[in-house]
């Protein structure tokens, strides 16, 4: 048995060595002379401008019904839709439909379509790119075979309940993703105030895929194209959730202030480090950096732009997410709080 002791424990000290190094690299993001150097381009070809924000214009025009595709872009439900194809290897159940008029969307279904559509709101009425997402409570789709995920949330004859469509624009594309600790950005308000957003909304899936490059107008944009894990809990495997307000109304928005700086709370990291899993352990232990050591002027300048949005608009960002009332009621008294806080620091 001795070999085997001696293997498990060296194979242990080599997780916590490697564990070591990795937060040490990613303690980074916030600044410093390693996150000034801007990361190589993410397509070889390409000598387009990257941008990570844009001014939305006036805040409180902006219609947070229909986010950033408008009423212009909604769905069409009348006009039905067709079965493409099943995404059977995402997180969530997924799968591609088209429309009438030929447009294609990805239909996402589970815990996190009514987050994620709420969250690309906030994040867009900041100044950030995001997909074009609507929620929809029910859908009917031809040609839908059954489900290898999801099956429990369709009904006879095709009707898909609970849905979140994001729809594809003919002139993106995406060309690749980003990580939050090697990106032209390192150090500007305008990344950091995307962390910020990250724990304003309790995002606790900051994986490097979750991060998207699209080609659109002339231009690269960096996004968070994946938000579903939102107004939960943060936390380990078995603690965390997405979509549930009593848990984001109980969870603590900032860890410590300084004069200078801002923690603000993400949890990520599993409880216990296996041999067997160091990469994730690694990983998720990095993503809790990512709020971290914020500029206290970079998180004061996010809640003061976002301070503009009125009562209605933030309800609509949830009515259109499809919450209930009371769960409308919870999410928007909390969000109203913390982007207070925010512009008192």
């Amino acid at each position: 048995m001795r070999p085997i002791t001696w293997t498990l424990s060296a194979a242990l000290m080599l997780a916590l060595a490697v564990l070591s190094a990795g937060v040490t690299a990613q303690s980074t993001v916030s600044g410093g002379a390693a996150a000034q150097t801007p990361a190589a381009p993410a397509s070889a070809g390409a000598a387009l401008p990257d941008r990570i924000w844009q001014d939305p214009g006036p805040i409180r025009a902006l219609d947070l019904r229909y986010g950033a595709g408008g009423s212009a872009h909604a769905p069409d439900l009348a006009g039905g839709f067709t079965f493409v194809s099943e995404d059977p290897n995402a997180t969530s159940p997924k799968f591609v439909v088209v429309d009438r008029a030929g447009v294609e969307w990805k239909v996402k279904l589970g815990a996190e379509s009514q987050a994620e559509t709420a969250a690309t709101r906030f994040l867009w009425a900041a100044g950030y790119f995001v997909d074009e997402d609507y929620y929809v409570a029910a859908l009917t789709v031809k040609g839908l075979p059954a489900l290898q995920r999801g099956q429990d949330l369709v009904s006879a004859g095709g009707i898909v309940h609970g849905a979140r469509l994001e729809r594809k624009p003919s002139d993106t594309r995406k060309v690749g993703e980003w990580d939050w600790f090697d990106n032209p950005f390192a150090g500007r308000r305008e990344l950091n105030g995307l962390r910020v957003m990250m724990a304003l909304l309790n995002n606790w899936d900051l994986k490097k895929d979750n991060n998207a490059i699209y080609e659109v107008n002339g231009e690269r944009r960096y996004l968070v194209s994946d938000a579903g894990a939102t107004f939960g809990k943060t936390g380990d495997k078995a603690t965390r959730s997405k979509g549930v307000p009593e848990h984001y109304a109980g969870s603590t928005f900032v860890a410590k202030a300084t004069p200078a700086t801002v923690d603000l709370v993400l949890h990520s990291r599993p409880v216990f480090l296996s041999v067997f899993a160091v990469s994730n352990y690694r990983e998720r232990t990095g993503m809790e950096q990512i709020t971290r050591d914020i500029p206290r002027a970079d998180a004061r300048w996010l809640g003061r732009r976002l301070s503009m949005l009125t009562t209605g608009q933030i309800r609509d960002a949830f009515r259109a997410a499809g919450f209930s009332p009371g769960d409308v009621d919870i999410l928007a008294k909390i969000i109203a709080q913390r982007i207070a806080t925010l512009k008192a620091l």
